[in-house]
């Protein structure tokens, strides 16, 4: 069904409770026990009308995906995507895949400490003004949120194409100690990178000829060793 107003949002959502979750904080520490497995769990926040974490959670199927974000009718959106693109496929609905209305502020409500394995910050707001700095996804209090949530394998995926957010989050990994890997000034300088699922905006900004930054930060014990290991 499309959308009509919020009588439409209102529907939809009532029609998809087996992919919408409108109340995450009852599942703090139970994520596995709702998928019902115990396959690693990475999260989108701030996932807009959901097209990269509904085409992750195809590519990938056996990880569990998360998409997060704090509007209604983004979650409906982000529900009427995931459903288009299983038609397109010709796939049955997957089960790996729940879209959450929740707000980033309150993170440590949602999920319990070392109970996911990623993180994704796609085209965050870059809130470009100095005196709200605080709000940006990657300033250190909330990567402290993060840090707790994700597990010995933990790591986070930023993409943007603001060149100051990137800046900024570069500043805020190393004044804390995280080891960063692939830095990447311009993800597409040699054509399009077909190893990355693309966001609606990706594909807006990379016709436009802008570039996208991108970077992993490593947290867990496990992924350090590993990364480390390979250097070796």
């Amino acid at each position: 069904m499309r959308l009509r107003g919020k009588r439409g949002v209102k529907e939809l959502l009532e029609q998809q409770s087996q992919l919408a979750v409108l109340e995450p904080e009852t599942y703090k520490g139970k994520w596995n026990e709702l998928f019902g497995n115990d396959r690693p769990i990475y999260v989108e926040l701030g996932m807009g009308k959901g097209q990269f974490v509904s085409q992750m959670s195809l590519n990938y199927p056996e990880v569990n995906f998360i998409g997060v974000d704090m509007y209604d009718e983004l979650i409906a959106r982000a529900c009427e995507k995931a459903c288009s693109l299983w038609e397109e496929q010709g796939v049955e609905p997957r089960s790996n895949l729940k879209l959450v209305r929740a707000n980033i502020e309150f993170l440590e409500k949602m999920f319990a400490e070392d109970e996911i394995e990623r993180v994704y910050l796609n085209f965050s707001d870059p809130w470009p003004k100095n005196r709200h700095a605080r709000r940006r996804l990657t300033h250190a209090r909330f990567i402290e949120k993060y840090k707790r949530a994700l597990n010995e394998k933990g790591e986070i995926h930023l993409k943007t194409d603001s060149e100051t957010l990137f800046e900024f989050s570069l500043n805020s990994f190393a004044q804390m100690g995280l080891q960063m890997r692939d830095i990447s000034l311009n993800l597409h300088r040699d054509g399009i990178n077909e190893s990355h699922v693309m966001t609606e905006y990706e594909q807006k900004f990379v016709n436009k000829g802008m570039n996208i930054h991108r970077v992993e930060v490593l947290i867990g014990a496990q992924a350090l060793h590993n990364y480390r290991t390979s250097l070796s």
